[in-house]
């Protein structure tokens, strides 16, 4: 089975008094990648990714990151065609970084996320309808993701995940068909209880049994 690099794109925002709003989006193209057999790992100066797809190559990528990031605080959603992270710098600062990796050379597989990047000077009028802040459930997870997005997934209050490179990939199964709050996203939610969701805020996953 031949290895290869994943396509990645990326993008960012920045923010010198909110953690939250201070993050880089990075999409890991890895299509049919079944997750049980996917090995992520965070550590706060690398992403690396190895999994067999089901179209006979190995995707297998190390990205040494241009600073610090804070895995604990980053997020994850592993979908058929990709694997997309929010991933929190360890540092504030209005300033963006300059580039995605350490090493300032031009990475053919690398590309900017124009989809979701913003410029610096034009981030204040972005964030209310945010990619990472705006969930519209498990984009791809047990097929059920509706507007599609972000799992919220917090790293901290998930056991066992071996994250920060002491292991792989965290088993998302026990939260696979989960929905959002999303204005608009489909559920199990009376019609008459979407009012109410309106109002709440979209970074908000509720977890359904």
């Amino acid at each position: 089975m031949a290895t290869v690099h994943p396509e990645v794109t990326w993008a960012q925002r920045s923010s010198a008094d909110e953690a939250e709003r201070n993050y880089l989006y990075v999409s890991l193209k890895t299509a049919d990648v079944p997750k049980d057999k996917a090995d992520l790992k965070l550590t706060p100066t690398n992403v690396s990714f190895t999994g067999p797809s089901g179209k006979g190559v190995t995707y297998s990528v190390s990205l040494d990151l241009y600073a610090e990031i804070d895995p604990e605080n980053s997020k994850v959603n592993h979908t058929d065609r990709e694997v997309e992270l929010v991933l929190r710098k360890k540092e504030l600062g209005e300033e963006f970084w300059p580039r995605l990796l350490k090493e300032n050379k031009k990475v053919h597989f690398l590309k900017t996320d124009f989809d979701k990047w913003v410029d610096e000077d034009e981030q204040d009028e972005a964030a209310e309808d945010d990619y990472a802040n705006n969930f519209g459930g498990f984009g791809g997870e047990g097929g059920e993701g509706g507007a599609g997005g972000l799992s919220n997934i917090d790293f901290s209050k998930l056991g066992g995940m071996g994250m920060g490179g002491e292991g792989g990939m965290p088993d998302f199964s026990a939260l696979a068909g989960a929905a959002g709050g999303a204005p608009g996203a489909e559920g199990e939610d009376d019609d008459d209880e979407l009012p109410e969701l309106e109002d709440e805020q979209p970074s908000k996953i509720q977890e359904v049994s």
